[in-house]
């Protein structure tokens, strides 16, 4: 008989793959590091498997079978997460769950949107949100992990639809004694004696490209580029005079009372469209509905069909691509 995996074994992968720190990844599931330690090397032993490459203790990547293997764990233990939430929002008495993506550093006003809606056909309607890196939301709404996405700047893929709904600049955060802070426009070139802090890749990679393209387009190289996961630890080491952050999206005030200043910058190969993400082969008609009444509260920022992701036949097609239309 196949041997069972537990759910927190799953889990551990996983956060532990995220993290790629077993401390962090320890705090994260609030466990002692030995105790993740043990979770992961029993998981290999059992399966006679290596999913983590390691040196001196570190784990410093993952395997091709932990990849494999991290894919179809995150599946596993998003489903079991679903049938919690979905048994509880049952209790509560909701007879449907949206389950909607959006990444750390969204702007709040979408989710305030998200939280207004209201649809007739579904009067007992259970919104949860779920926050991911960009790759991630994607790939979430591919497996059915989640039902839509808000995602700036997703990778091309034929597998999904996504309709742009605002416009997202890149925005540099900048201490208040910096040359920058005076300027009417800021370029990136403005920046190119400061060390950068940017977002890991994974948070949104198309930004993150498009950002060291231009950077190298301009022949700018940073002195340091510090990694971060979220703009809120990007703000404090810009307060820590640590040096300029560079975002995808302002997710902060004009200042945030830390002696930081946020301004966009102008550079055209920063500017970006966030967009509604869906699977191109969901015809659930709870998401189309709701993708429907979202895009109509953004419709009059919404840009013109030629710009979109999907093809413009496509855009007017049947009814059941109308969530998509533009």
């Amino acid at each position: 008989m196949f041997p069972l995996v537990e759910i927190r074994q799953l889990n551990a992968v996983v956060v532990l793959a995220e993290e790629m720190n077993f401390t962090k990844a320890a705090q994260r599931l609030h466990i002692t590091q030995p105790a993740l330690s043990k979770q992961i090397t029993d998981l290999e032993a059992q399966f006679d498997l290596q999913l983590f490459l390691r040196e001196k203790g570190r784990v410093m990547d993952l395997t091709d079978a932990g990849r494999a293997f991290v894919a179809d764990a995150r599946v596993a233990v998003f489903r079991a997460e679903r049938a919690v939430h979905s048994a509880r929002a049952a209790s509560e008495g909701y007879d449907r769950v949206l389950i909607v993506g959006h990444s750390s550093h969204a702007d709040q006003a979408w989710l305030s949107a998200i939280l207004a809606i209201r649809l007739p056909s579904y009067p007992r309607l259970k919104i949860r949100f779920a926050t991911r890196f960009g790759a991630e939301l994607v790939r979430g709404v591919l497996t059915g992990e989640l039902n839509l996405a808000l995602v700036t700047a997703p990778p091309p893929d034929a597998t999904i639809t996504a309709v742009p709904f605002a416009s997202a600049a890149v925005y540099a955060a900048l201490p208040l004694d910096h040359l920058g802070v005076h300027k009417k426009e800021l370029f990136l070139q403005d920046l190119s004696r400061d060390e950068w802090i940017l977002c890991v890749r994974d948070a949104s990679p198309m930004v993150h490209d498009a950002i060291m393209e231009t950077a190298r387009a301009q022949s700018i190289a940073p002195k340091d580029a510090h990694g971060v996961h979220t703009a809120d630890q990007a703000i404090y080491l810009v307060s820590e005079h640590v040096g300029v952050a560079i975002l995808a999206e302002s997710t902060t005030p004009k200042t945030n009372g830390k002696g930081v200043v946020i301004k966009p910058l102008s550079d055209k190969s920063l500017q970006f469209q966030s967009c509604l993400v869906m699977s191109k082969d969901d015809d659930s008609r709870l998401t189309n509905e709701f993708a429907r009444a979202f895009l109509r509260r953004y419709a009059p920022q919404r840009v013109p069909p030629k710009q979109m992701n999907l093809p413009l036949s496509e855009a007017h097609g049947s009814d059941k691509a109308s969530a998509r239309d533009a």
